[in-house]
């Protein structure tokens, strides 16, 4: 199960945001205009890549 949901601090008030939540052994990223509409999920490693090549790019 995925918990301990965040928004992005960069986020504005439009509510045009993402939220990333951490489970045990995953990670889920969901829009937070439709909270049940559905869960992107990466494994950790998967997901640490992910934030790396963002981090390559600038």
């Amino acid at each position: 199960m995925i918990s301990d949901w965040r928004k992005s601090s960069h986020s504005g008030e439009e509510g045009n945001c993402v939220e990333v939540g951490r489970g045990r052994d995953q990670i889920g990223v969901r829009d937070t205009k439709d909270r049940d509409g559905g869960t992107l999920r990466f494994d950790p490693e998967t997901w640490h890549r992910f934030l790396r090549s963002l981090n390559e790019d600038h």
